[in-house]
């Protein structure tokens, strides 16, 4: 039995230039999950592409966003404000469902998610990947980004992740989940202990309990 719909990708207008939407919807939902994209990637990633299939038979649909510059065919990311301009002007579409929208992105993404949070009304915020910082430069905390976020806050962290590894993050009102061997992406070396497969399944699972847990 189907337990969701893929919607056609859905334009949306920003004052950045055209977002757009791709919806993953639940048969009866609860909740949605709006994800963004990093500075080097989209939606294609495979924790966005993952949350997507297992999200929608748990009653949440999922909302794929690319924002304009990538729907642009552009290759570097703007800078954060205008990120957090794409994001905002996708906002009515994901909260016109009428249902609770948990804001949430990897990367570049993450911090836009954290950064609107309580601007936008957001119920919750799901961290993934979130650079604390750039790769060899600790000291370079954007820490704050993910205190102030104001929301109730999950974070799923490769336990490689150059751009922060979990034991490098400060203490504060989120919760943390850490994929081991994970890189940025939760990409896992073969000769790790665990299997891509199993990572995965650490960050859908987080997700999904996380989820479960906001009510």
């Amino acid at each position: 039995m189907t337990t969701q719909t893929v919607g056609t990708p859905e334009t949306v207008a920003t004052d950045a230039g055209d977002a757009r939407v791709t919806w993953h919807r639940a048969r009866k939902p609860t909740m949605v999950l709006a994800v963004g994209h990093g500075a080097g990637g989209g939606i294609e990633a495979r924790d966005l592409r993952a949350l997507a299939e297992v999200l929608p038979a748990r009653g949440v649909s999922v909302a794929l966003v690319e924002q304009p510059w990538r729907v642009a065919g552009k290759k570097v990311a703007p800078a954060p404000k205008t990120l957090d301009v794409g994001w905002r002007g996708v906002w009515p579409a994901l909260a016109a469902e009428g249902l609770p929208v948990v804001s949430g992105g990897r990367s570049a993404g993450a911090r836009v998610a954290c950064r609107t949070a309580v601007e936008l009304g957001a119920h919750a915020v799901l961290a993934l990947s979130f650079p604390l910082h750039p790769p060899g430069r600790p000291e370079k905390s954007r820490a704050g980004e993910l205190l102030g976020a104001g929301v109730p806050t999950l974070v799923v962290q490769g336990g490689n992740d150059p751009f922060g590894k979990p034991e490098e993050f400060p203490e504060g009102a989120y919760r943390l989940v850490e994929v081991p061997y994970g890189d940025h992406g939760f990409a896992v070396p073969k000769r790790a202990e665990i299997t891509q497969e199993r990572a995965l399944e650490l960050v859908t699972g987080g997700v999904v309990e996380w989820i479960a847990s906001l009510g």
